[in-house]
């Protein structure tokens, strides 16, 4: 099908042109199409720039680390990203949200790790968007853990998170200057409790007080009652514990201080495995 949709982006007819770029975009993604394709691509991202907002993260699984700086750059060299390009924030995010979807299988390699969303500063704060940044999950809980340990070292702060969209749960990891200060799931997995580490952090506390349960808790010895209570509140927690610190991609929009541009940059997976295929909104 691609020599014929390239055909059809070369010689016509006119009135199928555009939905042949779009089905290229999607089964072979950027090397299926031209050089003169590719160009018009940037320059109609280069022309929404100047007018881009900021626009919330809408994914069904959505990860993101936080970085209080607006040093986009260092961030990005500290994180081993490499090869940003300028992207508006709706295809930032419907990247991040795309490839979050993948899963990885012997029809489709791509595990969804190989791209993240690197905003440009949002009110003191650079987020850095996708699956890659995953906090919890088996197969990045570790490097996100060391990555927010090094980040805090240089930046005061540094946070992962993960909110399900689809009440699937959340995950959050704190650390400061150097140290991890707390890390917590609640997302039904059995080993949930295993990953805690450090005490609760303010906003928990505050949290459970309102709850009429101990800001101070040791699960071992809480009620059942109590247990299923704090578990119910947790699991959809991530967002707001996130907003409680500085900046929450859930919570962004127009109105938010917004200060460079945002980019799309490989992981190292990226850089071993290339990118996925796909067509996106710019």
């Amino acid at each position: 099908m691609i020599p014929l949709l390239q055909r059809i982006r070369e010689a016509g007819p006119g009135a199928q042109r555009a939905r042949a770029l779009t089905a290229l975009a999607e089964l072979g993604g950027e090397p299926a199409l031209s050089a003169a394709d590719v160009a018009a691509i940037e320059r109609l991202i280069r022309v929404k720039l100047p007018g881009d907002r900021p626009e919330g993260m809408w994914g069904c699984w959505n990860h993101w680390i936080a970085v209080p700086s607006g040093e986009q750059t260092g961030i990005m060299r500290a994180l081993g990203v490499v090869d940003p390009r300028p992207v508006t924030f709706a295809l930032g995010n419907d990247i991040v949200d795309a490839d979050g979807h993948r899963r990885g299988d012997d029809e489709d390699p791509h595990t969804g790790y190989e791209r993240v969303f690197v905003t440009p500063e949002l009110d003191g704060w650079t987020l850095v968007l996708g699956a890659w940044c995953d906090p919890c999950g088996e197969e990045r809980r570790d490097d996100v853990l060391r990555l927010c340990t090094e980040l805090s070292a240089r930046y005061g702060q540094a946070q992962a998170y993960y909110y399900g969209g689809q009440g699937d749960g959340s995950a959050w990891l704190i650390a400061e200057h150097g140290s991890v200060i707390r890390r917590y799931c609640e997302t039904g997995a059995g080993e949930d409790e295993l990953l805690t580490l450090g005490e609760p952090v303010p906003y928990e506390r505050a949290r459970r007080t309102e709850l009429g349960l101990q800001p101070d808790w040791d699960a071992a010895q809480e009620s059942q009652e109590d247990e299923e209570e704090w578990q119910w509140v947790a699991h959809d927690l991530a967002a707001d514990l996130a907003d409680s610190y500085g900046v929450s991609p859930l919570r962004i929009g127009p109105d938010t201080p917004s200060r460079g541009t945002g980019v799309i940059a490989l992981t190292p997976y990226g850089v071993t495995h290339g990118v996925p295929a796909g067509a996106h909104r710019i």
